[in-house]
């Protein structure tokens, strides 16, 4: 299977966190207890135990995973542990507490842990699905590969830019100036870009102009500007000869472009991938907190 952690040693911690809640069910099942189910019964006790030890564990993973020399166990099962394990939790504490929740510190617990086991499920799917566009996306070269290459296109770029005319290197040389791979929050995860309709817009210019039928364009948004300075070129006092090397101007900012929007995607697809975890690692860090605040509650002052 391609994704080899959830099917880890033939699906051993699937087939363990079923037996778990199979067990956990029938436990409850068949549990008749004078009371009123809760978790202060002998089977509350018992699930109670093993969640909290379950989750005491888990996030141990965290250690696991930074210990590169550590043999208690392979990487790739404690992963295959962590979701399934995790994932049989939400059934284990639900009977636990026999299913009654307030407004306390125990449900306060049983949020968190909910939060934290579903912004793992977004881990996994980032996991399954990120890692393969990434490789497609970069179509065998790395991401120093591309940006090296984009640097060596802004210097080609400048030097056919000089033999044109002066206005034309000054636009290349601001959009050099103005490229942005990377940015804010937002800009990483959505990898927004609005100039290749001004590339489009820039070749039928190129087309209008052979034509004779190329008319100046009035002004256009700052992130189109470096195109539609070279339509206003085009449409004044270019000769030939200097059409031709706007062409071949043209096709390297479209590479570029191509270039750009690669790493632009590579980038979102990594902060896609780690973007969870500055939920999923203080929640569980909270988790912790409540959790042992539960456990002090109920054994000292219930």
């Amino acid at each position: 299977m391609e994704y080899s952690f959830l099917s880890h040693g033939n699906y051993r911690y699937l087939w363990i966190s079923v037996v778990l809640v199979v067990a956990s069910i029938v436990a409850y099942a068949v549990h008749q207890p004078t009371v009123v189910p809760n978790g202060g019964t002998w089977l509350g006790y018992t699930l109670g135990t093993i969640g909290a030890l379950l989750i005491y564990w888990l996030t141990c993973f965290g250690i696991r995973k930074r210990r590169y020399s550590s043999n208690v166990g392979t990487l790739r099962g404690w992963l295959s542990a962590h979701i399934y394990l995790g994932t049989a939790l939400i059934i284990v504490a639900l009977l636990h507490c026999a299913f009654q929740f307030g407004w306390n510190l125990h449900t306060l617990a049983f949020v968190l842990m909910c939060l934290v086991i579903f912004s793992g499920f977004f881990g996994v799917f980032t996991y399954i699905r990120y890692p393969s566009l990434m490789t497609r996306n970069r179509d065998s070269n790395t991401r120093d590969a591309m940006l090296e290459e984009i640097t060596e296109l802004d210097q080609q770029m400048l030097a056919l830019a000089d033999g044109i005319d002066p206005k034309i290197h000054a636009v290349i040389l601001r959009s050099i100036e103005n490229t942005r791979l990377g940015g804010g929050p937002w800009r990483l995860l959505t990898a927004r870009d609005a100039s290749d309709q001004a590339l489009g817009q820039v070749r039928a210019a190129l087309e209008a102009r052979e034509s004779g039928t190329l008319e100046k364009k009035p002004a256009e948004p700052q992130e189109n500007r470096t195109m539609f300075a070279m339509v206003d070129f085009l449409a004044g006092t270019a000769t030939d000869k200097q059409a031709e090397a706007l062409r071949k101007l043209i096709d390297q900012l479209s590479r570029k472009k191509s270039l750009a929007i690669r790493v632009a995607r590579d980038v979102q697809y990594q902060s896609l991938m780690e973007i969870w975890l500055y939920f999923h690692v203080p929640l569980t860090f909270a988790l912790l907190a409540a959790l042992t605040a539960h456990i002090i509650s109920v054994f000292f002052y219930w």
